[in-house]
Order: structure tokens, then C-alpha cells, then sequence
């Protein structure tokens, strides 16, 4: 079970006294919250990607290089990647290049974001967002399989023998995760591909992500990459902690109401009741997050949103520190309690190459002897 989080780049301005950090702070920031998460033994660190204000990431892979070249352990993934409105060319050379800087530290996750202008800024129709998802994700997985690709489709120009470089490290493409808020045929497409499926959580019901899930197991057995069990299931979440359950929703309460994603919505009561967010004691956590393989089953990777809605760098550092040493040891112990044998790890650079190299050697062996 891998345990992370990950960022949506907000610049956002502190609510309880006014300060708005510039672009250059928020930017170093980020770098120095995905050193915290090593530091207090997360896995995984994800950025998002965006191109409109008050959202700073525009390039991922810049960042996430610089992250690496810091770093030893950390996953380093996005959240997510633009695949309508990226060219698959320039993905598949972008994070192989990642995927080599990083030692094979690097994964990806696919989405059609949330932000309708983006469509026409990089000269696509929001109409086609399906279509897009779906042609660009079958050319980039070609591009990184296949040495020369010849391909022809509706988005873009045709390739005759194209080679993208770097190719993937040790011939192995970065894993791929596909993230969805409300989209089955997404959730289709990763089961197709035998790829990671990512619901993003934060913002509705359990039930809503629940069929979702469900579905994508489902469909992942249909096409044969394993049982409904062994689908590769990762979701989002959001917490805020402090020693007791007041001080927390008391210090908290102000970015909630004014975050850019959900301020000025439901309560902050509501909304934990309805969704992931937990805001309380680090044991309010660990029951809230220990309890979701009861809704979702057991599932492979978990990540936390917790730098959001201009709360100040220190505040999110000492956020970290809780749930690194309180929150994320107790719930890998209850994860992995009564985890079938069955349900597969989250997948690694690592655990792909063997695999790949045992399907390798079990074809060498079934195939018949030469004279």
C-alpha cells in the first residue's frame, strides 16, 4: 500500500491574514513539501498539471525533475496529466525522460482535468474531450511499446515510422494510472489497458466513486488482466489535524470557506460527512481513511491533499509531520491487516521490469525445443 500526496498548485491567499505568496514562493514551496514527504516516509508525491489562474503548474515534469534530483525514494507522479490536450508524442518523450532522471521514481496520471478553456487555448473542442482521452492515450501507449510507430487518427497528423526518444527505462513504460471524478468511460479505458484506476474522491459521496470502482473492476477482469481483487485501485482524500478535533475545524474553518476548489459551498460539516475530508485528531484520520477498503476493497494507493486554499507553508510542514508519524504507520498496519495474498502491491518501476522479465523467461521455456 503506497501512501502519498498530492497537489492541485493553487496560489491561493491566507485567509486569516491576507497574504497571497507570488508564483516563485508557491513553485519553491512545492519543492520543499515533496522533500517533507520523503523526510516522514510517504511514497508518493504528486502534482497536478494546469495552465490557468490561481494554479501555477504548468509543466510537471520540470518540477517533478527538479523533485528527483532531491530526493531518493519518493514516487514522483502527476494529478493529473492533460492527455486531450497534451500531444502523446511530446508526453511519451517528456516522462520517459522523467522516468530516466528519476532512476525509474516516475508514474503518470492521465485526465481530462476540470477546466473547460483549456480546450481551445491548445486548439481542441471541449465537445470532443472523450474521444480525445481515448485516441491520445492508444498512441501514446503504442509510443512507448512499439520502436516505430506508424499511426493514423482523427486529432491529429499521421506519424510513418516515428521513434519517440528517450525510450522507456529499461524498455519498461512508466505505469500509468487513469484519474476520473465522474467518467465510466474512463474508468473503461483503464481496465481495457490493464492500467491503474484513480478516483479522485474529494468532492462527492462515497457511493458516486463506489460505482465507479466497482465498475472498473469489473470491466478489469472482463478483459482478462486478473480478478475484480487485483484491479489497481488508487484514491484521493484531504485531511486537516490537530491534537483535538476543535482546534483543528477551529483553524481550519477559514481556508475551507474560502478555498478556490469548494469555498462558499456546503458547511465544512456537510461536506466531511459527505466526502473524504477529515478534519480532527490524527485518530479521527486513521478511523476515517481505515474504513474506506470496507467501501472501496482493498486497494493500492492513497493519496492526501494537504497544502490547498493558502494555508501558510509551516502550517502544511507541521501537517506532514502528523501524518507521516501518527497517521500513515497505523494505517499501513490496519491495511495490511487480514490483505489477501492475492491483491497485488502498487506497482514500481521495479516490480514491472520483473515482471516483464518473468513472462520473458515462462515464454522461453513453453517455447518448443529446436534441433
Amino acid at each position: 500500500m503506497q501512501f502519498g500526496i498530492f497537489t492541485v498548485s493553487d496560489v491561493t491567499t491566507d485567509p486569516t491574514n491576507g497574504t497571497t505568496p507570488t508564483e516563485g514562493e508557491r513553485i519553491k514551496a512545492i519543492v520543499t513539501i515533496a522533500k517533507k514527504a520523503e523526510e516522514v516516509g510517504l511514497d508518493v508525491f504528486a502534482l497536478g498539471e494546469h495552465h490557468n489562474p490561481p494554479f501555477f503548474s504548468s509543466s510537471p515534469t520540470t518540477t517533478l525533475a527538479y523533485i528527483a534530483a532531491q530526493t531518493e525514494k519518493l514516487i514522483l507522479s502527476t494529478s493529473t496529466t492533460l492527455i486531450t490536450t497534451n500531444d502523446p508524442v511530446k508526453i511519451a518523450e517528456d516522462y520517459a525522460m522523467l522516468q530516466h532522471l528519476s532512476d525509474g521514481r516516475a508514474d503518470l496520471m492521465m485526465g481530462r482535468g476540470n477546466t473547460g478553456p483549456v480546450y481551445p487555448w491548445f486548439g481542441k473542442d471541449i465537445r470532443e474531450g472523450i474521444p480525445l482521452a481515448i485516441e491520445n492515450y492508444s498512441l501514446l501507449h503504442k509510443l512507448w511499446r512499439e520502436e516505430f510507430v506508424n499511426w493514423e487518427g482523427k486529432f491529429r497528423t499521421p506519424l510513418q515510422g516515428f521513434q519517440s526518444t528517450p525510450r522507456p527505462l529499461d524498455g519498461v513504460p512508466p505505469f500509468v494510472w487513469h484519474g476520473s471524478i465522474r467518467s465510466p468511460e474512463i474508468a473503461e479505458q483503464a481496465a481495457f489497458y490493464g492500467d491503474g484506476f484513480f478516483a479522485n474522491n474529494i468532492f462527492w459521496p462515497k457511493e458516486h466513486y463506489m460505482r465507479l470502482v466497482g465498475y472498473y473492476r469489473q470491466r478489469f477482469e472482463h478483459y482478462g488482466h486478473g480478478t475484480a481483487a487485483q484491479a489497481i485501485v488508487g484514491l484521493g482524500g484531504q485531511a486537516f489535524m490537530r491534537s483535538n478535533s476543535q482546534a483543528a475545524k477551529a483553524e481550519f474553518r477559514p481556508y475551507f470557506d474560502n478555498a478556490p476548489v469548494y469555498g462558499h459551498g456546503p458547511s465544512m460539516e456537510d461536506f466531511t460527512d459527505q466526502t473524504p475530508l477529515a478534519v480532527g485528531s490524527p485518530q479521527e484520520v486513521i478511523d476515517k481513511y481505515a474504513g474506506m477498503r470496507e467501501h472501496f476493497g482493498d486497494y493500492q494507493r492513497q493519496l492526501f491533499l494537504m497544502d490547498h486554499a493558502g494555508l501558510p507553508l509551516k502550517t502544511v510542514l507541521e501537517q506532514l509531520d502528523i501524518l507521516g508519524e501518527e497517521v500513515v504507520p497505523v494505517l499501513r498496519k490496519e491495511f495490511a491487516t487480514n490483505r489477501p495474498a492475492e491483491v497485488p502491491d502498487a506497482p514500481t518501476h521495479a516490480s514491472l521490469v520483473a515482471q516483464r522479465d518473468a513472462a520473458l523467461a515462462a515464454s522461453a521455456a513453453d517455447a518448443p525445443a529446436t534441433v
